[in-house]
């Protein structure tokens, strides 16, 4: 594959790869048709997963053999579904040939059976009564269900027949005929003479959904593969929440009011996506307004105002778009004039990709066969009946642009949703069909708040000013105002102002024919101290340098771990990407060559030692022998037994390869093999190189070894340069964590705080002047339980305190130490972080976690506490709180310091709570 698979992924194809196996060989034994289900939510990358699938059974992998003779019939409800998973296939998928993949036409397509080594695209469209493949034609000798019978009789050991289950976008009746046809895959047609395919991969977002197309009356036996909606939610695909905005009184609300808050919402986006995409190099995401309108009755196009609209859009924004900007989704429409700008029609499919194409019209197309990660906002102007259209595109929309999370700016993890026709009661019923429609959890957030209302608030470490533009667009950078002509980019312009307003409208539009790179004006950065006017109050609060805090924790890179559920990559993979990571990066440049010659060497200290004790002949003989069937497995993953009493024949270069691709794949397809050939390759003997390879990887013992050396010289690594990440780019810090997270259920990382987040407001809470993150005046509205209240206030009341931080649990960025509970290794975030003045070094992190006695997790995190106090000797203080009476009966705040190592060694030597609380006992003090 052209890209890295994350890691619920690779698990989804091994795992889809085994059940393919058991299936084929259990249908060769017992002719029952077998069904495999992949069960995953909106985002997971189902289309990717089945084409490394693909990839896998095409070119073989270290535990099953090629089979580049397979056949894929791939099944979905619609042309422009097919066209986008075939482009997708061909984009993402390297090893697969252009030619590979064959759409079935209706006019040309007339064979007896399906050609080896080919993915063919069918859809349910093309087989309904009307359709020409099912019917004998003057040029057409073979029906499809005549061509798919016969491969099935023919071809049953090479032939995988997959149904993209995606109809949910249908409506009753066409539903239900795409369901019908569908099932004729799994259960047979007597009516058209079709047996059951012997193996039948459904896609599916819920297990209802692909166990109701399976249907009771099958013979067929059923295994199915599951990405959990959690599995989803970590890899960073997804945006963090989805936000339902609607106004607290619809019949009060003007419909061009709420439309003017989402383009408000839409311009903040198109501001902090083109701040950070400058920052941090990458291509400009420019995110896509998306607005749903209402269809029209008689011979309305439709029944919501399209000129107003636009015209309203271009007034909140300040943009003035030119011709492409905004374009239409409506079927059967061509090019429309709306506020005197061509508006085209565009297929949903071709969206994402046009980056010309900044806001998007359409009634109701979209819901189905459309991905656009760069739709960021969305306003519908249908009513509250309409409930299942819209949870049907939001679905769509929740993809993040660039595949990860966004750890600087936290607001760009939200995607939101505006609904001028919808109450309080009617929102809820958008969240309830968008849970339904993706079985029951969707794997991200989904909150819904009034305009009058607002429930999530971002809030930023500058201090209360905004952050600054750069004064340059980079060439080929597509930016915030694309499609504005340079002479018109000239000021901020005032939306307020009816003369900006007015001239705006006398202006013609530009007839702009690509598009401009153009100076952004710089805003100026106000000075750090200020001389008050006469009569202005000064306030003799001390102002916190929430900027260069933030900074110096970033450098710091304190000590964070990730817990996963389980282990993704071997040590090797892991071991390698890091390797190239710190190489590209600089950070350690000798890593890819260091990691390579060791492998090398393995190999060739092995064949060496062969050859030193006189076996090395015996073997090689074997090797340029082989048998009449394949030396492991066959084509269904089942070892071969008894495979000596075979004839043996003369090996041929063409099985050499094979055996050498075998051994490649063992050895982790990384090129070793080719790497050892070019350093060992003897023209007077060129199989020997192969030969060695082959041996090595042919030996247990060898691969134990290599993975054991793989992990010692990973965790080498990681511990020798993790330090040096912090001061990389976003991209690089995104690209370690991933290395490590999947090397490891716990695995190391640096702490790193975003500069901007996006939090939900605590209604009833205190506004804290001293907390980290703060809103534009400076305060932070967070709300504590009476006693951890009580904490921040006495640790205020330090000389030597700064400000504190609120570790949220469960937030990606937060600091996450793992801990055991019966035996299993959980991750807690202690609930905060105090910063305070040092005068060697600028400032000290201290780690303060008020826990409860009562709790049966005590123990297990006062010893995480322990350890990590033991691991990361940067910090202040790490202390377990209790409140408890003192002797006088009143309340106090008792801390178990573990930075002690006394305390610390006895913590870590305790085996119940009964001990933790005598050490605390005996130990703890009061402040």
């Amino acid at each position: 594959m052209k890209i890295e698979l994350f890691p619920f992924q690779h698990k989804a194809v091994n795992d889809l790869r085994s059940r393919i196996a058991a299936a084929m060989g259990e249908y060769r034994s017992t002719a029952v048709p077998q069904v495999i289900s992949l069960q995953a939510p909106t985002g997971a990358g189902k289309t990717i997963i089945m084409a490394a699938l693909i990839e896998n059974i095409y070119y073989g992998s270290e535990s099953y053999m090629e089979q580049p003779e397979a056949i894929f019939v791939w099944l979905s409800d619609s042309p422009a579904l097919n066209e986008q998973s075939r482009q997708k296939i061909d984009l993402k998928a390297d090893k697969i040939r252009l030619n590979q993949c064959v759409p079935i036409a209706d006019e040309s397509f007339d064979i007896e059976m399906l050609e080896d080594g080919h993915i063919y695209f069918l859809n349910t469209q093309k087989l309904g009564a009307k359709g020409n493949l099912g019917q004998h034609r003057d040029t057409r000798q073979y029906t499809i269900w005549e061509t798919l019978e016969n491969t099935a009789k023919n071809k049953s050991d090479r032939l995988y027949f997959i149904i993209d289950e995606a109809h949910r976008g249908m409506q009753g009746q066409e539903a239900g005929k795409a369901t019908s046809i569908m099932q004729r895959f799994i259960k047979g047609s007597p009516t058209h003479q079709l047996s059951p395919m012997p193996v039948v991969i459904g896609m599916s977002a819920t297990s209802a959904r692909f166990t109701g197309l399976v249907g009771n009356t099958t013979n067929s036996t059923l295994r199915t593969v599951v990405i959990t909606p959690a599995d989803v939610r970590a890899s960073g695909l997804l945006k963090d929440r989805i936000v339902v905005t609607y106004p607290d009184d619809p019949e009060k609300n003007n419909d061009m009011a709420v439309l003017a808050a989402a383009c408000s919402e839409w311009k903040r986006k198109c501001e902090h996506w083109y701040q950070y995409s400058y920052e941090q190099h990458y291509a400009q995401v420019n995110p896509v307004l998306v607005v749903q309108v209402q269809p029209g009755t008689g011979s309305a196009l439709s029944n919501t105002n399209l000129d107003d609209v636009v015209a309203k859009i271009e007034e909140c924004t300040g943009f003035t778009f030119a011709e492409n900007g905004v374009v239409h989704a409506f079927g059967g429409t061509g090019t429309i004039i709306l506020n005197g700008l061509p508006i085209h029609h565009i297929e949903p499919e071709q969206i994402a990709e046009d980056k010309r194409v900044r806001v998007v019209l359409f009634k109701e197309s979209l819901s189905t066969g459309w991905d656009c990660p760069r739709a960021e906002t969305m306003v519908s102007f249908r009513h509250a009946q309409d409930a299942t259209y819209i949870a049907q595109l939001l679905g769509r929309m929740i993809r993040t642009p660039l595949q990860s999370y966004i750890l600087v700016d936290d607001y760009l993890n939200d995607v939101r949703l505006y609904l001028p026709y919808f109450s309080r009661d009617t929102v809820k019923q958008v969240v309830d069909e968008l849970q339904n429609t993706e079985g029951g959890e969707i794997p991200t957030v989904i909150d819904s708040e009034a305009m009058e209302d607002i429930v999530y608030v971002s809030w930023s470490v500058h201090s209360g000013r905004s952050r600054h533009r750069p004064e340059y667009q980079v060439e080929g950078q597509i930016a915030l105002t694309d499609n504005i002509p340079l002479h018109e980019v000239t000021h901020e312009p005032d939306l307020e102002s009816p003369q900006t307003r007015a001239e705006s409208e006398r202006a013609p539009r530009p007839q702009a024919e690509s598009l401009p790179i153009y100076r952004v004006p710089m805003q100026p950065t106000p000075a750090p101290f200020s001389v008050p006017e006469a009569g202005e109050q000064i306030t003799l609060l001390p102002e916190i340098d929430r900027e260069g805090i933030t900074k110096f924790i970033n450098r710091l890179g304190l000590l964070t771990y990730v817990v996963r559920t389980a282990k993704i990559h071997s040590y090797l993979k892991s071991l390698l990407d890091l390797a190239h990571l710190l190489t590209m990066e600089d950070i350690y440049r000798p890593a890819n060559e260091e990691v390579r010659t060791h492998v090398i060497a393995m190999i060739r200290s092995y064949a060496n030692a062969l050859r030193a004790n006189g076996q090395y002949g015996n073997l090689s003989k074997k090797v340029l022998e082989f048998k009449l069937i394949a030396d492991v497995f066959d084509v269904f993953g089942r070892a071969i037994q008894n495979y000596g009493q075979l004839p043996i024949l003369t090996t041929s270069d063409a099985d050499l390869d094979r055996q050498l691709r075998m051994a490649e794949a063992k050895l982790g397809n990384y090129g070793f093999c080719t790497m050892y050939g070019q350093k060992y390759f003897h023209t007077d003997n060129p199989h020997e190189y192969a030969i060695d390879c082959i041996l090595f990887a042919a030996n247990e013992d060898n691969i134990t070894k290599l993975n054991t050396y793989a992990e010692r010289k990973f965790h080498e690594l990681n511990d020798d340069y993790r330090r040096y990440i912090v001061g990389k780019s976003e991209q690089c810090r995104n690209e370690y964590d991933r290395i490590v997270a999947n090397s490891d259920r716990k695995t190391k990382h640096n702490f790193t705080l975003p500069e901007i987040i996006s939090v939900k407001k605590d209604d009833g809470g205190k506004k804290y002047s001293n907390h980290l993150f703060a809103d534009d005046e400076g305060t932070a509205q967070i709300k504590l339980n009476g006693w951890e209240a009580a904490l921040i206030d006495k640790e205020a009341e330090r000389s030597d305190f700064i400000c504190w931080l609120r570790n949220p649990s469960g937030a990606k960025w937060a600091l996450c130490i793992p801990y055991e509970i019966s035996g299993e290794i959980r991750a807690t975030y202690p609930d905060f972080l105090i910063v305070r003045r040092d005068d060697r070094v600028g400032y000290v992190i201290d780690i303060l976690d008020p826990h409860g006695a009562q709790y049966k997790d005590n123990l297990g995190k006062a010893k995480a506490l322990a350890e990590y106090a033991e691991a990361e000797p940067r910090v202040g203080r790490v202390q377990l709180i209790r409140r408890e009476k003192d002797s006088t009966g009143q309340d106090c705040f008792k801390r178990l310091e573990m930075t002690k190592g006394q305390i610390r060694q006895r913590v870590l030597a305790a085996i119940n709570t009964d001990e933790l609380d005598h050490i605390f006992k005996t130990e703890s003090f009061v402040e």
